[in-house]
């Protein structure tokens, strides 16, 4: 029960697209990306996921609209919608994520930007 500071965390790693835990509450994850460019087309059969954007600007595909989700600003995307994470003019994006424990990375899509273990920092 100690303070997270989430700007240390992040400067802990410099993957691109690739999850790292910091936190469970319950059977949920509080996970730490750096995102840049355009991710995977996918989604979550049984599974919603909440997006903060902690610096940048993160673009959220829909297959009907893109939301842009601003630095201090969460988007939450309900389980079943498909969607895909971007960013734009080479700009590294820092997110929060909270999502359950077994939701899978990109969704029932197999990429080569699939994760499998999200690494504890």
């Amino acid at each position: 029960m100690k303070p997270i500071n989430l700007k240390e965390k992040h400067a802990a790693f410099s993957k691109q697209w690739h999850p790292h835990q910091i936190a469970t509450v319950d059977d949920m994850q509080v996970i730490l990306a750096k995102v840049q460019g355009e991710f995977v087309w996918h989604s979550h059969d049984n599974e919603d996921e909440l997006f903060q954007v902690l610096k940048g600007t993160l673009y959220m595909k829909f297959r009907d609209r893109t939301e842009e989700v601003k630095e201090g600003e969460i988007i939450v995307v309900p389980k079943g919608v498909e969607h895909c994470p971007s960013t734009k003019d080479g700009e590294e994006v820092h997110l929060l994520l909270f999502e359950k424990l077994d939701t899978a990375h990109t969704g029932n899509v197999q990429h080569e930007m699939t994760q499998t273990e999200y690494p504890k920092i």
